[in-house]
């Protein structure tokens, strides 16, 4: 009895001490997290990481403050630093946190950002102001290459559409050809066939007669 006590209690330090180091090895939270370039639908999260810090991801937690609806937002394998949150409703406050990814799991949350998006109204004069900012320009270029990839995928499928079909209207005009080339050369027995013979009178007969005649006749 003993015995298994202590066999129990090495296992549960054992436990604990994993747990203790696996919590160490997390990243520390992010911080300085701000929300700028706000639309009517949509708004910019930005933080940063501690220096020293092994992260490879992140992860947001976004919901509106009356608690209608709440998002879940995870990352991994991106050195990114920033995030662009869509789909938000007009003149509504929200409430975001954001978390680390690091190789042993993931760190605590940052401090709790409120924001509240414009309205439709005032959307267009932040857009004009925030046209020429170098973060959403960054942001906006893998959306912008992503469509471009697209388009590319879209020409060739066109392209190889194209090359089938003049491929099968160059089979169709070889088909016809064979088979117009295989009917004259049907005809052409039949044609050499067509000359009529005669017998016991007709135009065989009449030469054999006069090469007959030709032969029978000797003057002395």
């Amino acid at each position: 009895m003993i015995h298994l006590v202590t066999c129990m209690s090495l296992v549960l330090s054992l436990f604990g001490c994993h747990i203790c180091s696996a919590g160490a090895n997390r990243p520390a939270a992010p911080v300085n997290v701000s929300v700028t370039h706000l639309r009517a639908d949509s708004a910019t999260v930005s933080w940063n990481i501690p220096e020293g810090e092994t992260v490879i991801g992140f992860a947001i937690s976004q919901q509106r403050q009356d608690g209608l609806m709440q998002r879940f937002i995870r990352e991994v394998n991106t050195t990114s630093r920033a995030c662009i949150l869509w789909d938000l409703d007009e003149d509504m406050d929200y409430i975001i946190q954001v978390q680390s990814i690091g190789l042993y799991g993931e760190s605590l949350a940052s401090k709790k950002i409120h924001f509240r998006t414009l309205k439709k109204s005032e959307h267009i004069q932040s857009t004009m102001m925030d046209q020429d900012d170098p973060a959403v320009e960054g942001l906006d270029l893998s959306r912008h290459l992503q469509t471009g990839e697209i388009l590319i995928i879209m020409t060739v499928l066109l392209m190889w559409a194209a090359v089938i079909v003049l491929f099968c209207k160059q089979y169709d005009i070889i088909k016809d050809n064979d088979s117009n080339n295989h009917s004259k050369e049907k005809s052409k027995p039949l044609s050499g066939q067509s000359t009529p013979e005669y017998h016991n009178g007709g135009l065989l007969g009449s030469k054999f007669q006069r090469t007959s005649s030709s032969v029978s006749i000797i003057k002395v």
